[in-house]
């Protein structure tokens, strides 16, 4: 059999981050719900919050569409992309997710000296340590400028309520854990990436609140359009749908929300912890 090259990304020309004009949102937000269509919506100029430049680490991937987009499309090329799964069970749940991987780790940067890294058994909550399959170890501390973890959920969702109300606790537990794992990560000017669809349950998880308990605000927030992400699907947390279905989650409507450190409360609550003192959780909860 001959030898395979080492495949290298084509890449089209920079999108840089994207910010809709101010008229054309203004104009939008405050026009009448029934005056704005879907089709309008859509036809948005998205906001993408990627730089070429940016040190990017994705948690929670599915099938790697969305690495492999970052990478092919908008020039992201020192990106750490992780699962949870194992390289087995994922690639059981996702088969697609084998071509995104190889394509990843065979591509290098233009100038040869950035490659992308795949990570497998990280575990979102325990970022930087041990468990599962210690694969978030290997996330090194410090300097990134984006991390991303896209529609998190725990799975198993149900009609019955008491089941959901654990299911939500359940979440909650899991994004406060993630901001508190996420947050020694960060270059000094970094920021979160979380995106949720909009609607029940997801709606109710509450995560401006959520991130207020760990020193974080909001610093702006907007539609996720996954068009800006040419070939990312959105992959179930169960697995690929036997038969293939008509079930897409990137069609539905979902919001992204770029968190910020609250600087004063987090430098107070670092310096208490070296000090070895309780830190003290009390804190202004402001409107964003």
């Amino acid at each position: 059999m001959a030898k395979s090259r080492k495949q290298k990304f084509k890449l089209s020309a920079h999108t840089p981050y994207h910010r809709p004009s101010k008229t054309h949102d203004h104009a939008v937000r405050h026009a009448p719900k029934n005056q704005i269509s879907r089709p309008q919506r859509q036809h948005q100029i998205p906001t993408i919050p990627f730089e070429p430049t940016h040190r990017i680490l994705l948690v929670g991937e599915g099938d790697f569409s969305f690495a492999h987009s970052l990478y092919t499309n908008h020039h992201c090329e020192n990106l750490t992309a992780t699962c949870f799964d194992s390289a087995t069970t994922l690639a059981e749940k996702y088969p697609q997710s084998t071509r995104h991987i190889q394509e990843l780790e065979n591509a290098t940067s233009k100038d040869e000296t950035v490659k992308a890294k795949i990570l497998f058994g990280v575990d979102a909550t325990k970022l930087g340590k041990g468990g599962l399959g210690s694969g978030g170890k290997e996330v090194k501390k410090g300097d990134f400028d984006r991390i991303v973890f896209n529609f998190p959920h725990v799975g198993g969702l149900t009609k019955d309520v008491n089941r959901q109300v654990r299911h939500n606790q359940g979440i909650a537990e899991l994004l406060v854990n993630f901001f508190k794992a996420a947050l020694p990560l960060l270059a000094s000017n970094g920021s979160i990436i979380l995106t949720i669809f909009e609607s029940e349950p997801y709606s109710l998880w509450n995560v401006r609140d959520l991130a207020r308990h760990v020193h974080l605000k909001v610093g702006r927030s907007f539609k996720f359009q996954a068009e800006a992400y040419p070939g990312y699907k959105h992959a179930r947390t169960l697995g690929n749908i036997e038969g293939g279905g008509g079930w897409k989650g990137e069609s539905r409507d979902a919001r992204t929300y770029i968190f910020e450190r609250k600087d004063g409360e987090w430098r107070q609550e670092q310096e208490t912890s070296r000090k070895g003192k309780s830190s003290d959780s009390s804190y202004s909860d402001e409107d964003d």
